[in-house]
């Protein structure tokens, strides 16, 4: 009787299993909190629809994907058009706009202004203690102790890498000439850190340490955040808003490639990014492929609700109305996946 009802409960269990479509994806790791929401989110909606995500870092996720090992991948750094070309038919679909953060370790400092010369000098090593003149006064009033500081960055390759050394790019010629930007850069200085988990983990255990990551990793972790002063000359806190003010202007192309670090306006966070899917526009796979899509297709709405809680910001309307008619052009085998439910 028992080995009856075992071999007739591994029959219902593989019944399950062969009806469940299973969706893997992998890459960066900036918007992994909101990405893991979402997944558990819509597999409790659509218990047939199960997404497995390995949050490796932008780089790995674009080679996943290239290589097609993966059904989709994830970056916060756009394809360059050397990536692009390894990786014919491949579209970006943008989910959540986020920012990315100096989060630092300095007991009875909870307020920080850095100016982008002073933030630059720290990541160059050419300012190597708290209590430097430069830091000194943007921060009067502040006592900054005589303690070395300990630059924590990405060791993997990283969108995060990618939008913080876009940034700095911008704002400093010496950077700009020296490490440049892009997912992996040669650091001047520092402990590197797999993740943000990683670089977030070295800041909290490291008196002195100061890092970049993304905003939901340096609240969950309730590390304070320097203020930054953007293009327009303002000081600026990241927030839901800044992040948005920084998104305000964009002119958003058709392929969905853009940087928004050191953008205009007062408000704006000064190291902003969107983030991205990395999906093919023909789906190979009939099952897999319309999953995948009707899944992005709920991202683009209902999943833009759970944003603003995992300190992200939903994507603009405008942005949101140009990815509905990409994703409704997207095929599966050839033929339209979406255009005939919307």
């Amino acid at each position: 009787m028992k080995r009856t009802l075992f071999a007739l409960l591994a029959i219902a269990g593989a019944a399950i299993a062969a009806d469940t479509t299973l969706i893997n994806g992998a890459g960066a790791t900036f918007p992994f909190p909101i990405y893991s929401k979402w997944f558990s989110d819509y597999n409790k909606a659509h218990p047939d629809v199960q997404i497995n995500y390995q949050s490796i870092g932008s780089g790995g996720g674009i080679k996943q994907i290239t290589e097609r090992t993966v059904d989709f991948g994830a970056s916060d750094a756009p394809m360059s058009n050397e990536e692009m070309a390894k990786a014919p038919g491949i579209q970006h679909i943008p989910t959540v706009m986020g920012a990315v953060v100096l989060i630092y370790n300095v007991p009875g400092l909870r307020e920080l202004k850095l100016t982008p010369a002073t933030l630059a000098g720290i990541f160059l090593g050419k300012i190597s203690k708290w209590n430097d003149p430069a830091i000194a006064a943007e921060n009067q009033g502040a006592k900054l102790p005589d303690t070395a500081i300990v630059v924590a960055h990405r060791s993997d390759g990283s969108g995060t890498t990618s939008v913080f050394t876009d940034y700095l790019a911008k704002v400093s010629p010496e950077w700009k000439s020296g490490p440049g930007a892009g997912k992996s850069v040669n650091w001047p200085t520092g402990l590197g850190g797999k993740g943000n988990e990683g670089v977030t983990g070295i800041v909290k255990q490291t008196e002195g340490g100061i890092g970049y990551v993304e905003l939901a990793y340096a609240n969950q972790n309730k590390l304070p955040v320097a203020e930054v002063k953007n293009r327009s000359g303002v000081f600026v806190k990241p927030s839901l808003e800044s992040v948005s003010a920084a998104a305000a202007h964009v002119q958003m192309p058709e392929d969905y490639r853009i940087s928004i670090t050191d953008a205009e306006g007062k408000d704006a966070w000064p190291i902003a990014a969107f983030t991205y899917l990395l999906v093919y526009k023909d789906q190979r796979d009939t099952a897999k492929g319309a999953a995948l899509l009707k899944f992005t297709w709920w991202a683009l709405h209902d999943g833009q609700k759970s944003a603003p809680a995992l300190d992200y910001a939903p994507l603009p309307q405008a942005v949101v109305q140009k990815v509905e008619k990409t994703l409704k052009s997207m095929t599966v085998q050839g033929k339209p996946a979406l255009a005939a439910n919307r």
